[in-house]
């Protein structure tokens, strides 16, 4: 597909800046810094934007581009470390500042045109790097320039080369969107990418690919797996088979939740009764990372299990396993320097299964980031209930109980997030909010109940504001609202008499407790 690569240089903006082009409809990929040209031009790339990195190009042993990139007669944009590689490259001079430049920093332009089309003479931009360009390469001229920096950009009109010492992909460069329109205008990059155009093309792909087989898919109830079970039933119909495994890990009233909606469009759901396997197989286990592999290894075992019983029982037409695969994934595979996260979960990765059993692989989410696929969601019908659905761990509620897992633990941390999801929605800041959601701590406190000493145990509220969960500050709840759920919380859920709430921002605190 046509669109812009994004070179990784190692970045930690890298999937920002993809998601930013896509912002402006048009097609973005990551792919590694070291792609061959021919690989470039096999992809149909437009332009190319080479991504910042924590490296100096002043130093040995860096990630570089291939030199013949530069030939290939498209646009290129180099963002801090790109700029700085495309200078040294191209062979201007890269030196170490005099004094580095971090954070807000007021940039003064030398032209308002092309990439600068529509700024004013001076504007705001987020710096953060200790190299200076002190030399341009032979064809460019300087376009911008700080108090610290001489060449804070610089340009070749005639092969359409730019380079920026600042992050346009920030928002903390308030015209950051506007100077990358700019590049994809210089491209000629039309407008073309949204997500009914992503709907038609990837409806016919499955049609051609699936044929009359049918499609097994395991069924959360988050947004991705929803998402993917709604576009295959609008590609195939009733030979989609999804799969619903009930672990006793789950929110208050999730399966009915899940038969309910789903059956309204016409997807007929498998539902799994295993909570009495998971439950004695968490037994005595408090190590968090020995649960999630505890939960993800037996995921895999019941789902095994399900899809040779349904083979056996006459269902031989299952060619096919789908997986809600995302972009940031892909990446993983793809990029020397990985995503941001350097694990995908098992329990959220079958992608084991396909050989095990003789299925193909399929992943109809692959090409999309996370805000992508809630358009997706909304462009395909799905309520806002579920496409705007808080993230839930993938090991459930067993994460959020630190220490052992026991039935009577579920009970009381089930209905004590219950009861605050319940006051975040009447209060209407549930869309406002990243996560929300109880932990049951593995204390006990003294109180007094109907002038009676109780030994009983504490729950922590966690609600926390983001935008793609890479930091998060705590949330500034109102202290009403704190108080009818505390209140709440004792009185209706026997065995915890204290509430307490969580005031952490990551970092350097995770969102999860585990």
């Amino acid at each position: 597909m046509e669109g812009v690569g994004v070179l990784d240089f190692g970045s930690q903006y890298t999937q920002l800046i993809a998601r930013r082009i896509r912002e402006c409809k048009v097609y973005s990929q990551i792919l590694p810094y070291n792609i061959s040209p021919q690989e470039i031009v096999r992809r149909g790339i437009k332009a190319l934007i080479f991504s910042g990195g924590p490296e100096s190009v002043r130093e040995g042993n860096v990630p570089l581009c291939n030199r013949k990139v530069f030939d290939l007669g498209i646009p290129i944009l180099g963002i801090c470390y790109g700029a700085q590689l495309m200078a040294k490259m191209l062979g201007g001079r890269v030196e170490k500042g005099e004094k580095r430049e971090y954070g807000k920093t007021v940039i003064y332009l030398n032209k308002r045109e092309g990439l600068f089309k529509g700024l004013a003479e001076k504007e705001i931009v987020w710096m953060s790097h200790s190299d200076c360009i002190t030399a341009l390469p032979h064809g460019f001229k300087r376009i911008a320039f700080t108090e610290h920096s001489p060449i804070a950009a610089m340009e070749d009109e005639k092969r359409r080369f730019y380079g920026l010492q600042f992050h346009p992909e920030v928002t903390h460069t308030p015209k950051g969107k506007r100077i990358l329109k700019n590049f994809l205008r210089i491209a000629g990059c039309a407008p073309t990418w949204n997500m009914h155009s992503f709907i038609e093309r990837t409806i016919k792909e499955l049609r051609a690919k699936i044929g009359e087989e049918k499609v097994l898919c395991a069924l959360s109830g988050g947004v991705d797996s929803s998402v993917l079970s709604v576009l295959l039933y609008r590609a195939i119909g009733r030979n989609l088979i999804a799969v619903f495994i009930d672990n006793g890990l789950l929110r208050k009233g999730e399966k009915k939740l899940v038969q309910e909606r789903f059956k309204a469009y016409g997807i007929d759901i498998r539902v799994i009764n295993a909570q009495n396997l998971f439950l004695e197989a968490l037994k005595g286990v408090e190590d968090p990372e020995r649960k999630r592999r505890i939960i993800g290894r037996l995921f895999i075992k019941v789902f095994t299990e399900e899809a040779k019983r349904l083979i056996e029982l006459g269902e031989r037409r299952i060619r096919f396993l789908a997986q809600g695969t995302l972009y940031p994934d892909v990446i993983e595979s793809v990029s020397p320097f990985g995503g941001p996260s350097s694990t995908i979960k098992t329990h959220h990765n079958v992608g084991g299964l396909p050989k095990r059993l003789g299925f193909s692989l399929i992943e109809p989410l692959r090409e999309l980031f996370k805000d992508e696929v809630r358009r997706l969601g909304r462009e395909l019908g799905l309520p806002e209930e579920i496409i705007y659905r808080q993230p839930f761990p993938g090991p459930g509620l067993a994460v959020r109980i630190l220490g052992e897992v026991s039935k009577r633990k579920l009970e009381i941390l089930r209905l004590a997030d219950w009861i605050l999801l319940e006051e975040i929605k009447k209060a209407g800041l549930y869309h406002h909010l990243w996560q929300s959601f109880c932990i049951l701590l593995p204390v006990r406190s003294v109180g007094i109940m109907g002038d009676k000493r109780t030994y009983e145990r504490v729950v922590a509220i966690r609600a926390v504001e983001s935008e793609d969960a890479m930091t998060a500050h705590w949330a500034r709840l109102p202290y009403s609202l704190l108080e009818r759920v505390s209140n709440r919380i004792i009185n209706e859920v026997k065995g915890v008499n204290r509430v307490v709430y969580d005031i952490s921002s990551k970092p350097p605190s995770t969102i999860e407790w585990e």
